[in-house]
């Protein structure tokens, strides 16, 4: 099944919010109907993206206006090698984070959430669908107790509070705010419905 043009889908969601189980589960649904399906994800392997990861181990290592630089570096990287060539090849791409994401990170720790957007629209490409998975912070860092690094730039309770509450305060005809509370088939059967009844305006017949 080809379609007429490229679409990003976007995934959102604080830590342990189920995102990137759900990115893996729709790019299955999509690649078995026979779509053109690839995935990226932010931070990226660009040397910025590369740079947050190590950075993210260690408590107030950076600065919120060195984490908005580097992530916006990043992800310029990323909209030029990858999510570009990709969506005008036509393909759906899915997106494990995007600038909402650090509007909602960089936002909580002080920084204009506007003047974040502004920054990213300039360059950004403008995504198809953006779903934000809604947990709790205490449930979701409880979910990724157990995972062998620690993110102790981001991954920290009263911060994540914060956090929640900005990305649930995003609005807009192609966002989507989905209970990361469900089973996590059922929330791939809600989120596949919508990008379904999209994707459908936009195919061959």
């Amino acid at each position: 099944m080809k379609v007429k043009k490229g679409i990003l889908i976007v995934f959102e969601g604080i830590d342990g919010s189920g995102k990137s189980t759900q990115v893996q589960l729709l790019q299955k649904i999509l690649a078995d109907k026979g779509m053109d399906v690839v995935v990226f994800w932010e931070p990226s392997q660009s040397p910025w993206g590369k740079k947050i990861k190590e950075k993210a181990a260690l408590p107030d290592s950076l600065s919120p206006e060195e984490e908005l630089e580097l992530f916006v570096e990043d992800r310029k990287d990323n909209v030029q090698k990858n999510l570009n060539p990709a969506l005008i090849k036509n393909k759906i791409v899915l997106l494990d984070r995007y600038y909402f994401s650090t509007m909602a990170y960089q936002g909580a720790k002080g920084i204009d959430v506007e003047r974040i957007r502004r920054i990213n629209e300039q360059f950004a490409v403008h995504p198809d669908l953006v779903f934000i998975l809604d947990v709790e912070a205490e449930k979701g860092l409880n979910r990724i107790q157990d995972r062998k690094s620690k993110d102790l730039l981001f991954e920290r309770q009263d911060f994540l509070v914060e956090v929640r509450k900005i990305f649930r305060s995003f609005q807009g005809e192609n966002i989507f705010h989905i209970d990361s509370g469900n089973t996590p088939d059922d929330i791939s059967d809600q989120i596949a419905s919508i990008v379904l009844k999209y994707i459908n305006k936009f195919l061959y017949i």
